[in-house]
């Protein structure tokens, strides 16, 4: 009898519809595998609806809130349903960036310098010098974004809004250069893939927006920095106790040539899992088909992650 599984998707955060998009590629691959598979677009009441499912393995693709923040982990151990991707703690601490930055930190991988501010101090005046990045400390890095370059007199406005959902952000030095992204799957750090955006996000009203840019993957960068990406994206999966697939960001900046420009930004515990996604890709490249990877996925589920 083949395994059920139950594709966790959707939610409520504010990235919902990309979480639909995976939720959807994962299920249908998972079917195209042989297994049984039961779509859930998870709303308050999925403690209840597991229950009454009972399924062999819960395939997490939620982004965000409840289920990148060790919440909806949390549910799973206590229900004893088996389950893809990192646990309650590291899923918690990976979410809380500025947490997550100072057990990076101490384990040796570097990131950019910065600080927690109320988002009210923030936009009263510069809480670093010019330029700098603002984001909120527990969101996926689409939401939220601003980059404050030498052209802005003042903070963005923005922070003050009613609609500002964030009390506190994360203040960072902003890192000039490429935009570098490495998997990790299980114990194995992937390849590395230059993300080049069609705009430069110097004005600080725009967000990260998806599409509008292209992937150069293998990344072309020195081989020494390119093993270097490779070796900070396992450290940090291991400092995090990331377990299944992760997704370390990186910022490089590379007028000095070498590698002490490159400092991790975040580590994604849900990273997309559309076809065209970056850790698909990444996979794909390494010899991997998305169907391969999905059932990895779903094999690699346990409890206690």
């Amino acid at each position: 009898m083949s395994k059920h599984i139950a594709v966790l998707m959707g939610g409520w955060s504010a990235e919902r519809e990309v979480s639909l998009r995976s939720g959807k590629a994962c299920a249908d691959a998972l079917e195209r595998c042989g297994y049984r598979v039961t779509r859930v677009d998870v709303g308050r009441d999925i403690a209840s609806v597991l229950q009454t499912l009972k399924p062999d393995v819960a395939f997490n693709v939620l982004h965000g809130v409840p289920g990148e923040d060790g919440s909806l982990q949390g549910i799973l151990e206590i229900l004893a349903i088996p389950y893809t991707h990192s646990g309650v703690l590291s899923s918690s601490l990976a979410m809380q960036k500025d947490v997550a930055k100072v057990v990076m930190q101490a384990a040796g991988v570097p990131v950019p310098d910065g600080k927690v501010v109320d988002a009210a101090e923030a936009a009263k005046a510069h809480a670093l010098p010019t330029p700098y990045v603002i984001k909120p400390v527990a969101e996926g890095s689409s939401v939220g974004v601003f980059i404050v370059t030498e052209e802005h007199a003042h903070p963005p406005q923005e922070l003050t809004r009613p609609d500002w959902a964030y009390p506190r952000v994360l203040v960072e030095r902003y890192i000039p250069g490429r935009e570098l992204t490495c998997a990790v799957m299980g114990d194995r750090a992937l390849d590395v893939i230059e993300i080049i955006a069609a705009t430069r996000f110097y004005d600080y009203e725009a967000k990260y927006a998806p599409g509008g840019s292209k992937h150069v993957l293998p990344a072309q960068i020195s081989p020494f920095v390119y093993q270097e990406a490779r070796r900070l994206a396992l450290k940090a999966h291991y400092a995090l106790g990331c377990r299944g697939v992760s997704r370390a960001d990186f910022r490089y900046d590379d007028r000095s040539g070498g590698a002490e420009g490159l400092f991790c930004l975040e580590v994604n515990t849900q990273p997309g899992m559309t076809e065209t996604s970056l850790v698909p890709e990444l996979a794909a490249y390494a010899g991997m088909s998305f169907d391969e990877l999905v059932k990895w996925m779903a094999e690699d589920a346990s409890l206690n992650r």
